[in-house]
């Protein structure tokens, strides 16, 4: 059973009643993104989004902003586009470097790196699109330690995701960051709830 594809305004809980539930659906929250994560290389973490984790995050920007109404409608034109629309992944990936020095030497050499982002499946390639909103690269070459990018995938490709055909592999093609990852069964699983 797939999940909605847009959040709703009648789909956010009022703050009184958020607040009271807030620790309880961080915890469920906690333990769902478990396996939507995959590590690839020394600093990327792919976070692969869906309408639960976006839903959350609404409610925790709303939570930690105060905004009320108004600023609704901001939180739904910034996540919903991260709601995976029934033929696509769609990850939040961060390059989490805590040294801050080397953070920026590690992020000035990356350019680009957003539109080299892929998920291999057997052997087909799902080559990563980045999300349009804003140039995550610098001209001077520095990447944006944080990227959102969408893999479309055919109908053959849901297939072979779903049906456990051949490896999934998470990497990048990138001259400085040519790194990749195998995606665990539960991961795997998890992310084939996404497909329509």
């Amino acid at each position: 059973m797939t999940s909605p594809r847009l959040i709703e305004p009648n789909a956010i809980l009022p703050p009184a009643e958020y607040v009271k539930l807030r620790a309880e659906r961080r915890r469920r929250m906690a333990e769902l993104k478990k396996n939507r994560r995959l590590e690839v290389g020394p600093f990327a973490m792919f976070y692969f989004e869906s309408y639960d984790t976006m839903l959350h995050q609404v409610h925790e920007m709303l939570f930690i902003e105060k905004g009320g109404p108004a600023q609704l409608s901001d939180e739904l034109a910034a996540y919903n586009p991260l709601i995976p629309r029934g033929n696509e992944l769609v990850a939040t990936i961060m390059f989490e470097i805590d040294d801050p020095l080397r953070r920026a030497r590690v992020l000035g050499s990356l350019g680009g790196v957003e539109r080299q982002a892929f998920i291999r499946v057997g052997t087909a390639m799902i080559c990563g699109v980045a999300e349009g909103d804003q140039e995550r690269s610098r001209e001077d070459g520095k990447a944006s330690a944080v990227q959102f990018v969408r893999f479309g995938f055919t109908p053959p490709q849901i297939s072979a995701f779903r049906g456990g055909d051949g490896d999934v592999v998470v990497g990048f093609d990138h001259p400085n960051y040519g790194h990749m990852a195998a995606m665990s069964p539960a991961v795997r699983d998890a992310l084939a709830q996404d497909f329509a």
